[in-house]
């Protein structure tokens, strides 16, 4: 892995406010701002610019898609958020993210290609609505302009996370993906085994991640956390889980990512569980907690090693 360093200024020095974001030796520049704080942008030029844009914020009507999107692009960024400013269907429109260049080379072909690219990657991970009606074709580049842009996304993919934005980070797996440049953790394979459900998952740098056909118990009781039952009931109703063979059990039809073993086993097992002993390393007489432990041991000894 190669590390990033990445520069993050407070443009008014207030948290949560204006701010820019850049990646050393990057020709892109992003500018983060409150919906709030619209008028504000109007001072930057970066905002006048060739860019595409992102109109973020929270979506009411599902919690396993907690995240609404919008994605588009223009020759002057600006006179766009105006237009959306006045558009009532934006209601959910909360934060806005603006990516442009530092050298002003990206031109309209560009950023069609980057808004096309960026909505696909939406579509393919599912982790937000997509308030976009269409995904436009990716428009012809020749060769060198297709490659520049390809990294210049990569590095737009480097930073949403850390801005808070998922949409793009794909749900597989590692061993499932074409490039594994942005993936930094992988575990082995864990499942765990509750009644006659049977579930897998990995944890993929700082999500648990419940692995598609995996079964969840239907039954709950009454230990399982609200947020949990509200989840459950989400999934069935956007297709999510489904019925299995086994008439006791759903079954999990995508990767659903977590934030920790204990969510996971809680999901699967229709109850409260620690899920740092329910789940069992696969092929291993180990569990989560015992795994992490050992890794946890061999870094100190790296560390003594290194000392000596």
């Amino acid at each position: 892995m190669k590390g990033r360093t990445v520069r993050m200024y407070l443009v008014d020095g207030i948290p949560g406010g204006i701010m820019t974001v850049e990646i050393m030796n990057w020709t892109g520049i992003v500018t983060v701002a409150p919906r709030a704080q619209l008028a504000d942008l109007a001072i930057r030029s970066e905002i006048r610019r060739t860019g595409i844009y992102i109109l973020a914020g929270d979506n009411p009507e599902s919690s396993t898609l907690p995240e609404a999107i919008y994605i588009g692009e223009s020759d002057s960024v600006w006179e766009r958020l105006i237009q959306h400013s006045k558009d009532q269907a934006k209601g959910f429109w909360s934060r806005t993210i603006v990516i442009t260049s530092k050298d002003d080379n990206l031109t309209k072909a560009h950023v069609r290609y980057l808004e096309s690219r960026l909505i696909s990657l939406a579509v393919q991970a599912q982790r937000s609505k997509i308030i976009n009606g269409t995904n436009p074709d990716i428009p012809r580049l020749p060769e060198p302009d297709i490659a520049d842009m390809e990294y210049f996304l990569e590095q737009v993919q480097m930073l949403l996370p850390v801005l808070g934005l998922s949409f793009s980070k794909p749900l597989l797996p590692l061993q499932d993906q074409e490039s594994t440049e942005a993936i930094s953790h992988e575990s082995p394979i864990f499942y765990m085994n509750y009644k006659k459900a049977t579930a897998y998952a990995q944890e993929v740098n700082d999500e648990f991640i419940i692995l598609k056909a995996s079964t969840l118990c239907k039954e709950e009781t009454s230990s399982l956390p609200s947020s949990y039952r509200q989840l459950r009931s989400q999934l069935l109703e956007d297709g999510r889980l489904v019925s299995s063979d086994n008439s006791d059990c759903w079954k999990l039809t995508q990767d659903l990512p977590l934030t920790s073993p204990s969510a996971a086993a809680c999901i699967v097992g229709g109850l409260s569980l620690n899920g740092r002993t329910t789940w069992q390393v696969k092929d291993a007489n180990q569990s989560y907690a015992s795994w992490q432990d050992s890794q946890l041991e061999r870094a100190e000894k790296g560390i003594k090693a290194d000392l000596l």
